[in-house]
């Protein structure tokens, strides 16, 4: 069987979508927007993805369990999001390109610098 890559370039896909739950995560890091742009800023250099525009990152949700930062930053091949919640320090990322990336490359740099207790990821090939 072909690894992703290959299967990626072979197929001529259009892009990788990836969505990343990170649990247990440290709770400084998840109501803190400063560590989420460094953490944005350190991820797109990482997958060598060039960001357009800045990191938006804006706190609400007027219930406690969905209350949180959610997070967007545009990159030239689409797209990395994600929403923090503060009630669970749960993190759910979301990162779309149509560059290719190691979804488990982007998984794992997540959860350590999260410092997450347990992670989850899956991911589609976009056509």
């Amino acid at each position: 069987m072909p690894d992703l890559r290959q299967q990626y370039h072979e197929k001529q896909l259009w892009g990788l979508s990836t969505a990343i739950d990170l649990h247990g995560c440290s709770p400084e890091l998840v109501r803190s927007a400063e560590a989420i742009k460094q953490f944005v800023i350190k991820l797109c250099n990482l997958l060598d993805v060039k960001r357009f525009g800045e990191c938006t990152v804006v706190h609400f949700g007027e219930s406690p369990e969905i209350a949180g930062f959610s997070m967007t930053q545009l990159i030239e091949t689409s797209l990395v999001s994600g929403h923090f919640v503060n009630e669970t320090n749960a993190i759910y990322l979301d990162v779309f390109s149509c560059k290719f990336y190691e979804p488990q490359v982007a998984a794992d740099f997540a959860m350590k610098f999260f410092g997450a207790s347990d992670m989850s990821f899956n991911y589609t090939l976009r056509k």
